[in-house]
């Protein structure tokens, strides 16, 4: 089983953008949500992607595979409206981890999380001084709930 180990933060300041190694635009959209189960496509560039991810907050089962860039826009125009998400992903290494630092689009404009998967739940985490309060586990932020969101949560 695959699993995935992550931890998010809001972030409070733009300094992260000298670090930026990588720039990719991101849409996705939500097929099912569920009892913490949420089944997501994502279209990167030219790549697709089906993710089945499971309940949990630091730990979670996670399942991705490879679909058609073509389905996937099907899917997404079809299956996903009122359910997507637009973000401009940006990769900055920090402390030996790689972040990824999502600034989003639309409704949910001037909303920038950032996320770092870990090896292992107890691996040391160096928190970047652009990153602020943790949101790990609140499900205001979760991608899946933030696609359905008119706005960026408050608090």
């Amino acid at each position: 089983m695959a699993t995935e180990i992550e931890r998010r933060f809001l972030v409070t300041t733009p300094a992260w953008r000298d670090a930026t190694t990588r720039t990719r635009r991101l849409v996705q959209g939500y097929v099912a949500r569920e009892d913490g189960v949420a089944v997501r496509l994502r279209l990167v560039d030219d790549q697709a992607w089906l993710t089945i991810k499971g309940p949990g907050g630091l730990i979670r089962p996670e399942f991705e595979y490879a679909v058609p860039p073509a389905d996937a826009l099907a899917m997404l125009d079809t299956l996903c409206a009122g359910r997507r998400i637009a973000k401009t992903r940006h990769d900055v290494p920090h402390d030996g981890l790689l972040w990824e630092v999502d600034v989003f689009e639309g409704p949910l404009a001037g909303l920038i999380i950032a996320e770092v998967e870990l090896p292992a739940p107890d691996h040391s985490v160096g928190v970047p001084p652009w990153a602020g309060r943790e949101i790990t586990g609140d499900t205001r932020y979760a991608n899946a709930v933030l696609a359905s969101a008119e706005a960026p949560p408050r608090g």
